[in-house]
This record gives structure tokens, sequence and C-alpha cells, in this order.
């Protein structure tokens, strides 16, 4: 079944992932859904000092928004930063310096940030795709915990600072590559069988629709989406996938029309009119599996997979306040 998945998924691609498909759906466009002042709105973008979470930075700052910018590395963010802010003349760009792939860091630095700040927007857009399996400092598969768990964990914590503020979106970025997975529940770690990057991104990227669908049922004054770029021609895709890269590049949409479709989603009044919990590409929704893939998961397994993680999360706040608890004595 998955031969015949990625054999579908690959024809779909070329005809609408690519530079080619995005300026066809462009035609359909409406230009003015972008004409917007976003002043007085705050954007949390997580991985946005490059390609796609950079130019989307760039997009709203340009329509005056006041931009969080949520990076690991602290010299390519406040470079990013720096670059933003010359060419959007918005001085309203701020770095904060965080390691998604820290359930540690993610959880502290939400709560720092719900206390002394407002969101509007959360744009889940940081993510990797790890080649060889490998584990973090707290012991957990990099993927799984970046991709998965850290956007879990940030929304989570953000949840209740979104529901104080006047029209809240959550976006997150997955791929269509997860068209080719079906949920493995049993094994979000990568921890059975041969290990394979490219499988283990796009198991996390279903893991991402799934979740936003059920987010949506649950939090009925958050709007939420999750989103299909393309493929795009980011530093990303040029280190992950060195050889899907190089055949492709002709063909791959800049990381501006990667960023087109989160934009309208973060912006545009249009999103608001579609249903909470759908899945985007090209500004419009569309389906989240191939046809005769058996790629579908039961309820019972999706609400397995919030569990595991509202597990994983419950065990990292318990090791915080315990290391709080420490420190004060």
């Amino acid at each position: 079944m998955s031969i015949y998945r990625n054999a579908v998924w690959f024809v779909k691609g070329l005809q609408e992932y690519t530079k080619c498909g995005y300026e066809a759906a462009a035609k359909h466009f409406t230009p003015a859904d972008l004409d917007v002042n976003l002043n007085g709105r705050s954007f949390m973008i997580t991985g946005a000092n490059s390609g796609i979470g950079k130019s989307t930075a760039l997009e709203i700052a340009n329509r005056g928004g006041t931009v969080h910018m949520v990076c690991r590395n602290q010299g390519r963010a406040e470079a990013a930063r720096d670059e933003i802010i010359e060419q959007s003349k918005n001085q309203n760009v701020h770095v904060h310096i965080v390691d998604m792939s820290s359930a540690k860091q993610v959880w502290e630095f939400a709560q720092n940030f719900s206390q002394n700040n407002s969101v509007n927007v959360l744009i889940n857009n940081a993510g990797c795709m790890v080649t060889q399996r490998e584990l973090t400092e707290e012991g957990l598969e990099k993927n799984f915990a970046t991709n998965t768990l850290g956007t879990y964990i940030l929304t989570t914590a953000l949840i209740p600072a979104l529901k104080k503020v006047e029209d809240p979106r959550v976006i997150t970025v997955s791929s269509g590559g997860m068209l080719t997975q079906k949920l493995n529940v049993d094994d979000l770690q990568f921890e059975k069988g041969t290990f394979d990057g490219t499988m283990a991104y796009a198991q996390n990227k279903r893991q991402q629709v799934i979740l936003t669908e059920r987010w949506a049922s649950q939090h009925k004054e958050i709007h939420f989406s999750s989103m299909h770029p393309g493929w795009a021609d980011t530093p990303a895709v040029q280190s992950s996938m060195p050889e899907f890269h190089a055949k492709m590049k002709n063909k791959l949409r800049t990381d501006t029309m990667g960023a087109d479709t989160v934009v309208w989603l973060a912006v545009s009044a249009a999103t608001t009119k579609q249903p909470s919990g759908l899945f985007f590409q090209d500004r419009k929704a569309v389906v989240t599996h191939l046809p005769l893939a058996w790629s579908r998961s039961s309820p019972q397994e999706d609400e397995k997979l919030q569990a595991t993680l509202d597990q994983l999360l419950c065990q990292k706040q318990t090791l915080i306040t315990s290391g709080e608890q420490e420190l004060n004595r």
C-alpha cells in the first residue's frame, strides 16, 4: 500500500506542488484578501529565521503586524530580524530563542510569554527532518520531539492566551507528504524496524493534521488550520533532501510562494469563513487522504495520540515543578 500511496502522491505533486502548480492556482486567488492592516495584532512564528517562516514574518511585518520570531539559533535569528525590519520599516519584530525539540524549553517559554504578551495568531512552522535516529537530551526521538511534541506543547500552552483575544488563529505548516502515511500511534518515536527519516517526517506531519482537527473540535473559540506549502526551495529542503532538491530544483516554488497560504490563513478575513480544522493548499481546503489509500485512522487512534502527548507533557511539567522546588529550598 505504501508503494501505491507514494506513486500516487508523487504524480499529484508534479501536477500541484511545483512552481507551475502554484502559478496555475494563483490565477484564482483574490488579491484583495491580503490587503489588510495588521497594526495591533500579534503573530508568533516558529522557525522564522529562514525559508517559509522568514517569508511569512516579512509579509506580516510589511502589513504592520507585531512579529514574535521563535528560533533556535540566535545569530541567524537576529540577522533575519534585522533584515525584516530594514525591508518592512516595522520595528515591532522580536526574537525569542527556543529549541523546539526541548519540551522543557517550549513549556517554560510559552508560560513566560503569556504572562507578559498577547498573541492573536500562532504559526507552527518550525520543523526538522533528521535522517538518522537521534535522541534529544530529554530522551525523545528528535523528529517527533520537534515536529509533534514541541508543536503540541506550544499550542496547548498558548490556548488560554489565544482565547483572550479577538479573532485568534492557529496555523500549522504540515506537508503533503503526510498523504503517504497512516497514523501509527503504537510507534510514535520509531523504535521498531529500520529508521527512515523521510517516513518519520511524514508521520509527524500526519500527526499535526490530526491534532489540528482535534483542537478545532475542542476549542471552538479559536480558528485552527493546517496547510501544505508545496515543494519549496528552502534551506531545510536543500539540507534534508539533497537528492530531491538536485532533481527538482528548477521546478520548486520560491519560499514566498510556499508562504502564501500561511499568510492568507493568518491574516485574511476569508479564512474564518472556512470551517475550523481543515487542511489547505494554495488558499483552498483539500482532502487529507488519497483515494483508495487506506490511510484513515480510527477515532480511538486519534484520541490515543493526543492522550500520549498529554502524558508526555504532564511528565515534563512534573520535572519542571520538581526542579523549581529544589531551587527554592
